[in-house]
């Protein structure tokens, strides 16, 4: 950790990275909801997350319950440095469909917000840090021959409490960048670390800001 900016040699020390075996693959179980518009109804949702951490990866896979007997499960993956998102009505009828470079960056991006999943990651080479002051810091990933920047902004425990960053927006087919976010709380012993349970991930936008996934880790287990 040597030469990591003050905030992030705190945050790794108080999580319990030192000495960890590091991170390969983790497996999570989340329980949620999820909403697709601002003032929308909660939507309840189960989903499970797979990582990869060299080279940088995930799997989504979720399932929203939307009517009693219906669902919509959705697919949410970066690999290979792209990003994509799938979903289907009943696992059937295509309803989203989305890809391209402004997709690799968001996708990107959850990857690195992500990180404090599995905190000895942030550790590896493909991650660059710049301090901001004694309760933040920047964390830069490159990978694949793109780059993307999130800001850690840490409690007074020294833990991540937000992260944020400017993410692309689909705005009536058009993309724009607005701030995104991810809340976090409810520190907890995984694997011999301390990680956040509870996540509100938000988009701050012109008209206020739009909370839309609100979820808790139910089952996690690392290198497997």
């Amino acid at each position: 950790m040597t030469g990591l900016p003050g905030a992030v040699q705190r945050y790794l020390r108080g999580v319990g990275v030192v000495g960890k075996e590091a991170i390969r693959t983790l497996r999570l179980k989340q329980q949620g909801f999820f909403r697709t518009k601002p003032g929308g109804k909660w939507l309840p949702m189960t989903a499970e997350q797979y990582f990869a951490t060299s080279p940088p990866a995930f799997l989504w896979y979720g399932r929203v319950q939307i009517f009693p007997f219906s669902t919509i499960s959705a697919a949410d993956s970066f690999i290979d440095g792209h990003g994509k998102m799938l979903a289907k009505f009943l696992s059937l009828i295509r309803v989203a469909d989305a890809s391209g470079p402004e997709v690799d960056q968001g996708a990107m991006l959850r990857y690195l917000a992500e990180m404090m999943w599995f905190p000895t990651a942030w550790l590896a080479d493909y991650i660059q840090w710049e301090s901001i002051d004694a309760h933040s810091a920047k964390a830069t990933l490159r990978h694949a021959g793109l780059t993307v920047s999130a800001v850690l902004h840490f409690n007074e425990d020294g833990l991540v409490a937000q992260v944020t960053a400017e993410r692309y927006w689909d705005e009536n087919g058009k993309f724009a960048l607005r701030k995104w976010s991810g809340r976090v709380e409810d520190y907890r012993e995984a694997g011999g670390m301390r990680i956040p349970m509870k996540v509100d991930v938000l988009w701050h936008l012109d008209t206020g800001d739009f909370s839309y996934f609100r979820a808790e880790i139910t089952e996690i287990e690392y290198n497997v």
